[in-house]
């Protein structure tokens, strides 16, 4: 078990590397999960991170040896907790940190899916995965334009749904919505028929759109249904999580209450 106190250890600089950039995720193509809830879920779905680091004032809280009992000596790392402050993404440090290398597309034909075009905040996209993965969704295309969703803040935002969900990275959107099978859903403030009077309980697509631009007109145009969210109080718009959510939990209430009719 490595025991780190310089800034000068190849291991700390990539810590935090990974950490801070964008470019370095993509060229290492690894990136860093921060947290115990993160750590549990990634060895449950997933396996054993490449590496894992320990805040040295960590090391005897139950979760945290939970944790250590199950990875090897030589993935596992204790760093004085000065270096791992410097590592740690949120700000009160978590006590554990890992590395595991991106997830390569799965190789899934899902006729349950989101297509996010260019959301920007990390924390609006972690929490749509995380809506989708908890609705029984199994693919998500992002468009090129997308915040990195391997981010730490999106990871944590995300709750664990990364390893949920398959994610298509820099896809075409429009040709993804083209070419799907099922009902291609978008919500424009324009349209005339509300969410609740489409039925959700067939293959289905939810085009979720740029925060403030909302979904561009060539997508929009792709969508073969849209709709409103209908807006009592007034409200001129929803956050995009919002809105998604409110979009797939209403497919979820259609298909129990087909289930529960058909029983």
């Amino acid at each position: 078990m490595k025991k780190i106190s310089s800034r000068d250890n190849l291991l700390f600089k990539q810590l935090k590397k990974l950490a801070a950039s964008a470019r370095e995720r993509k060229k290492t193509q690894k990136t860093l999960l921060d947290g115990v809830h993160l750590v549990t879920v990634y060895l449950d779905r997933v396996g054993i991170p490449e590496m894992s680091a320990v805040s040295a004032s960590m090391l005897e809280k139950p979760e945290i040896q939970a944790i250590m009992a199950q990875l090897p000596e030589n993935r596992l790392a204790i760093l004085e907790d000065g270096l791992f402050g410097e590592i740690s993404t949120v700000e009160s440090a978590t006590g554990i940190v890992a590395v595991i290398p991106l997830s390569p597309p799965l190789a899934i034909d899902a006729d349950f899916c989101v297509m996010l075009e260019a959301i920007q905040d990390p924390g609006n996209l972690g929490s749509i995965l995380r809506s989708a993965a908890a609705a029984g969704c199994g693919l998500a295309y992002l468009s090129p334009d997308c915040v990195d969703a391997w981010s730490p803040k999106a990871l944590r935002a995300g709750m664990g749904a990364h390893f949920s969900l398959a994610l298509r990275e820099n896809a075409d959107l429009v040709k993804a919505a083209t070419e799907f099978p099922g009902l291609v859903l978008a919500t424009s403030p324009n349209a005339r028929k509300s969410l609740y009077d489409c039925d959700l309980t067939g293959g289905l697509a939810i085009i979720v759109g740029n925060e403030g631009a909302g979904i561009s007109p060539r997508l929009l145009d792709a969508a073969n249904e849209k709709v409103l969210i209908p807006m009592p109080g007034g409200a001129e718009s929803l956050n995009a999580a919002a809105a998604a959510a409110i979009c797939l939990f209403e497919r979820v209430r259609q298909i129990l209450i087909s289930g529960v009719r058909n029983s």
